[in-house]
């Protein structure tokens, strides 16, 4: 098969891509597999538990808990968007990808980390209603409001996600076809594409400046609301209890936003692919991988319903 086909417009485009991974490392490709196969199975059955324990008891049925099946539903899609392939890629030696293919991974990236940045949003929201106003909880917020925020927030992150990809699909990669990756990725594409990136990049850097930046503004706000609210409580057990209500959601935003912004949220012209790699490696594995632990491990709810559900099944 041809690497490159000719356009009407006499530009050359690639019927697909080849990943860099660890090709460059070829000794790495069994051991990375072995860890990165283990990682994901801990990743699907860690938020596959969440969503079991949170059906199961019915007393789980709250506006919180509705949001965190909803974060344990993108944590599993997106890393079944990115690993599976690359696992593949590692055992396999094969690291082609078809053009398509490739567009698809790039939509569901985006459409994924789009929709979490909205969802620890509305997150955040419900944490401020809950500590700020427990009195007017029922009010604003509740498990009607809070699976319309949730569903909002897939419906942007999706519909967000097809402009980027339909931008990206037209740039010609007639220079290279080699992606210096793990997987498909919006930077990476750019950089080795031989079309004006500047209109993609601007579109993309603005737009994802604003979802982001409002997103982190709505969560700050509502976190200097509630750290104000707690500082004002005088018994320190008080204080205690209240910070444990949100301290699992920070942790979660806090780890989030830091790779997010360190990758994403910049020029491509401070572009490094060996930091980048790792750091979105990072951000593929480790957000998911943690996310179940940190609600869990915190939340007291959580772990007697996990040990309910396995003495039911007298494990």
């Amino acid at each position: 098969m041809d690497v490159y086909q000719i356009h009407s417009s006499r530009q050359f485009n690639v019927t697909w891509f080849s990943i860099e991974g660890f090709s460059g490392i070829p000794e790495l490709r069994y051991p990375v597999f072995t860890a990165l196969l283990l990682i994901y199975y801990i990743i699907l059955f860690g938020n596959a538990t969440i969503l079991v324990v949170i059906c199961w008891n019915p007393c789980l049925h709250t506006p919180m808990y509705t949001f965190l099946m909803n974060l344990s539903i993108i944590d599993i899609g997106y890393t079944s968007n990115i690993l599976p392939n690359f696992l593949s890629m590692l055992l396999t030696n094969n690291n082609s990808i078809s053009f398509w293919g490739c567009m698809c991974q790039v939509y569901y990236f985006i459409a994924f980390a789009c929709t979490e940045i909205l969802l620890l949003s509305a997150m955040g929201y419900d944490r401020y209603a809950a500590i700020c106003q427990p009195l007017h909880y029922v009010n604003l917020m509740n498990v009607r409001k809070s699976s319309g925020l949730a569903s909002a927030a897939w419906s942007i992150g999706f519909i967000d996600a097809i402009g980027h990809v339909v931008l990206i699909s037209k740039l010609s990669f007639c220079a290279s076809h080699l992606i210096d990756h793990y997987y498909c990725d919006v930077i990476p594409l750019l950089n080795i594409s031989c079309s004006d990136t500047s209109k993609v990049e601007m579109v993309n850097y603005i737009e994802g400046s604003l979802l982001v930046g409002t997103a982190f503004i709505i969560t700050l706000v509502s976190y200097i609301f509630i750290i104000s609210n707690i500082i004002k409580i005088k018994s320190s057990a008080s204080q205690g209890k209240a910070f444990s209500t949100c301290s699992s959601h920070l942790t979660c935003v806090c780890m989030f936003y830091g790779t997010l912004i360190c990758v994403y949220v910049r020029p491509t012209t401070s572009y490094s692919p060996k930091q980048d790699k790792f750091a979105s490696l990072l951000y593929a594995v480790l957000v998911p991988l943690l996310n179940p632990l940190i609600y869990s491990l915190k939340n007291q709810e959580i772990k007697s319903t996990i040990t309910k559900l396995m003495r039911s099944f007298n494990i």
